[in-house]
Parts: C-alpha cells; sequence; structure tokens
C-alpha cells in the first residue's frame, strides 16, 4: 500500500515538474538555463511536499518516508536540470545531430572547422550566453569592455584546471587516437596575443 502511494506521489512531482519547466521556460524571465531549472525542481519539491502533509490519502506515510520522498525529488529535480535542458542548451555534440539533418544529413568532415566558427558561435549566441551565465555566476565582471574575473572566478578556473590536468582521461579517444591533449588544452597554446586588458 505504501509503495503505491510513494509511486503515485513521485509521478505527481514529475508532472508538477513539467508543468513547472513548461510554464517557466515559455512564459518567464530566465537568466541562466541550469539555475532555472534548478528553481523548478525547488518549487515541485515544495508543492509536492505540501500535498504530502495535507491530503489524507498520504497519511499512511510516516514523516521520515516523506522526508525521504522530499530528498529524493530534489536529487530528481537537479538530476533533470542538469542532464536535460542544461545537456540540451550546451551540448555541441546535439548540435552537431540538428546541424547535419538542416543540412540534409550530411557535412564534409573537413568543413566541421568552418561550421564551428562561421555558424555555431552565431546561432547559438555562444558569447552572449557563456558571458550572461557567468555573470549571473558572479565569476566575471564586466568593466570599461574588459571582462575580468572575480575571486570566485580565480577560484573555479585554478580547480577546474586542476581536475583537468590530474583526473581527466590521459588516454582519451580521439578520432581514432589515444590521446591526453584534453589534460591540457593550452600546451600549446600561444603567449603572442593582443586581446589582454586589465
Amino acid at each position: 500500500m505504501k509503495i503505491g502511494r510513494i509511486i503515485a506521489a513521485t509521478a505527481a512531482f514529475v508532472v508538477v515538474l513539467l508543468a513547472t519547466y513548461v510554464v517557466h521556460s515559455l512564459y518567464l524571465r530566465v537568466n541562466v538555463v541550469f539555475y532555472s531549472a534548478i528553481l523548478d525542481g525547488i518549487i515541485a519539491t515544495i508543492l509536492c511536499s505540501v500535498m504530502l502533509w495535507i491530503v489524507p490519502w498520504f497519511r499512511v506515510l510516516g514523516s521520515a518516508e516523506k522526508l525521504q520522498l522530499v530528498v529524493i525529488w530534489l536529487l530528481l529535480g537537479y538530476g533533470y536540470a542538469i542532464s536535460v535542458p542544461t545537456v540540451l542548451d550546451r551540448s555541441l555534440s546535439f548540435y552537431i545531430l540538428e546541424k547535419l539533418e538542416q543540412r540534409g544529413g550530411g557535412i564534409r568532415q573537413d568543413a566541421f572547422g568552418e561550421v564551428f566558427t562561421n555558424e555555431y558561435m552565431k546561432e547559438d549566441h555562444l558569447v552572449d550566453v557563456r558571458l550572461t551565465e557567468q555573470l549571473q555566476s558572479g565569476t566575471i565582471v564586466i568593466h570599461n569592455g574588459c571582462v575580468l574575473l572575480t575571486d570566485k572566478g580565480r577560484r573555479l578556473a585554478d580547480f577546474s584546471r586542476y581536475f583537468r590536468n590530474n583526473f581527466l582521461p590521459k588516454h582519451r579517444l580521439l578520432m581514432g587516437t589515444y590521446s591526453d591533449t584534453l589534460t591540457d588544452p593550452f600546451r600549446h597554446s600561444t603567449t603572442d596575443v593582443d586581446y589582454r586588458c586589465h
């Protein structure tokens, strides 16, 4: 009897989560897709938690079971936020699939650099989207046309570089060859640039 009610409550949570996400995405302002989807998960959890405590049908569940459900729903909301809208919003892999379909199902392999530079960057407004996300996250500020790291941004960049150098796969398959190239993408980066500012 309890299992059926737990399943019913969780099914209701999924419906409320999806409805909240759709309303938020279609009718409200969204600054950052990931943060917005996280908020949707929290809202759905709160609404369904109220249902758990006030609807008599769920009285058979103890307080501990209800709290466990709340934690599970928060985790499900987080999993949804990061695995569906955020992945689709950020994914170059999905862009490639969509672009292949748009171009009739095939693109010459040697043209992908041009596709990324001339189409992907513009079509997905990549610079605007990523700068907006970083501004909203507090990792950068823009001052007199200069994008500057904040202390938080510097800490995240240091962590990211440390993790990349030490914990990303050292033998990753890249177009038929195993390589550690992505553990240090700046390894062969030029230092002669004229776009720095302070």
